[in-house]
């Protein structure tokens, strides 16, 4: 069974470069194990009948799908990463507040404060 890394790994840093370095290595090692799941289904009917090769299709259907959401939330770490660089980091995109530390140690890729998310913005 595939897992998701799990964001609360962060609450132990301090540091959210080191939050967000290690969940972006934990994403890479997730992806790169994605990456067997998602090949191509060979359509071989002696070696495999029909049910086995329709379950073997959606198992793969699901680990592209993981393997979509993978990218996705490496590509949040990497936001992260250019937020902090920039000085931007823990500012909401919204409303330009602060984020709650308790949020981002949480979910260090976090872009909005928790009243812009209820307002839903």
């Amino acid at each position: 069974m595939m897992t998701i890394p799990n964001a609360n790994v962060s609450m132990a840093e301090p540091d959210p470069r080191t939050a967000l370095l290690r969940l972006h290595d934990e994403l890479m090692k997730e992806a790169e194990a994605l990456r067997h799941s998602t090949a191509t289904v060979e359509l071989d009917q002696t070696r495999q009948g029909r049910l086995t090769r329709m379950d073997a299709m959606q198992a793969q259907q699901i680990a592209i799908a993981a393997a979509r959401r993978n990218q996705l939330r490496i590509r949040q770490v990497m936001a992260a990463l250019t937020r902090l660089d920039n000085g931007e980091y823990g500012e909401c995109i919204i409303c330009g507040e602060l984020i709650d530390p308790r949020r981002l140690r949480v979910d260090p890729t976090s872009t909005r404060c928790v009243p812009c998310l209820e307002r839903g913005e």
